[in-house]
């Protein structure tokens, strides 16, 4: 089965690269049509100039970066508030935040209790 080829509100990923700021935010989401509109932040700005260098494995706090047409097949390290997780940026992200692929939260897996945990678990043997 062929890949069908991906497009973004009607546009290809090639015609998309080649559009202005301007025309491209037109096709994104108010929320971030706004945000973008009011200008990148500093640290928005220097994790764009590393992409647009081909820098590898650039490292960022910046959860809130909107993901652009440039950021498409990069490697970014998003910081997740412990660590660093690497995501790959495909062409269906476009338009989302970077925070959004990078859980801050991970699942609770409970066990049986500690020693001194509870007034039963006294009784129970050390090994």
């Amino acid at each position: 089965m062929a890949r069908k080829e991906f497009t973004f509100r009607g546009k290809t990923l090639g015609e998309l690269q080649q559009m202005s700021q301007k025309e491209l935010y037109e096709l994104l989401p108010s929320r971030q049509r706004r945000s973008l509109k009011r200008g990148l932040t500093e640290e928005q700005k220097k994790v764009m100039e590393k992409i647009k260098k081909n820098k590898q494995n650039i490292k960022t706090h910046c959860r809130d970066m909107i993901i652009l047409p440039e950021m498409i097949n990069k490697t970014l390290r998003v910081y997740n508030g412990k660590e660093f997780i690497a995501i790959l940026i495909m062409p269906e992200m476009l338009g989302h935040y970077l925070g959004e692929f990078v859980m801050t939260r991970k699942k609770v897996s409970h066990h049986a209790p500690g020693i001194g945990a509870t007034r039963s678990s006294a009784s129970l043997s050390v090994k």
